[in-house]
């Protein structure tokens, strides 16, 4: 019996017979590749890049996003300015009084080194404390990407534009709370 199988490049050729028969691929052209590319005669071959978003902004220039964390929501402006940091009217130092909270905040700004350079005015309302900074971080997170789309692959890479989706258990029938029995009393 004949091996009738045929590679792609031999298809290639039996369709487009004006085309030039290119040389295999062998182990040893791919190493004399490698050897051209490592003595500087070769470019390196350009990587596939992903099309870059476009920025999204309002009428007055800034842009907007929802953050979400536990039961809370925040609603975020940004826009370039001296770094002021402005929540439901309040200053952050105000409104968050313990550093741990602000510093969920600035988080964002550590990463994509833009301390400073962004002002920020939200509204939250829902949940705690904790849970309202998070929202406030998350809503940074996406609005500071739709101001500069650049700076997506590090806060993405930092975990930041993945809304936190870790809530309160809720209570079950039978139980104390979500999974707490009552006290068992043997008499």
């Amino acid at each position: 019996m004949s091996d009738n199988r045929q590679s792609l490049a031999d298809l290639a050729n039996l369709t487009n017979p004006a085309a030039a028969p290119q040389a295999p691929a062998t182990g040893e052209h791919s190493d004399q590749q490698a050897a051209d590319y490592m003595a500087g005669h070769i470019e390196e071959p350009k990587a596939p890049t992903m099309p870059l978003r476009e920025q999204i902004l309002d009428k007055q220039g800034r842009a907007y996003a929802t953050g979400r964390r536990k039961d809370a929501v925040a609603r975020v402006w940004v826009k370039p300015g001296s770094g002021k940091i402005t929540i439901n009217g309040r200053d952050q130092q105000v409104y968050f009084a313990r550093p741990t909270l602000r510093l969920v905040i600035n988080q964002v700004f550590g990463v994509t080194e833009r301390e400073g350079q962004y002002d920020v005015v939200c509204t939250v309302k829902g949940g705690g404390l904790s849970g309202q900074a998070g929202a406030v971080k998350h809503g940074i997170s996406q609005a500071l990407t739709k101001y500069e789309p650049i700076l997506r692959a590090p806060v993405k890479a930092a975990g930041f534009l993945t809304r936190d989706s870790r809530t309160v258990e809720r209570k079950k029938y039978g139980k104390a709370k979500a999974r707490r029995s009552f006290q068992f009393s043997k008499r």
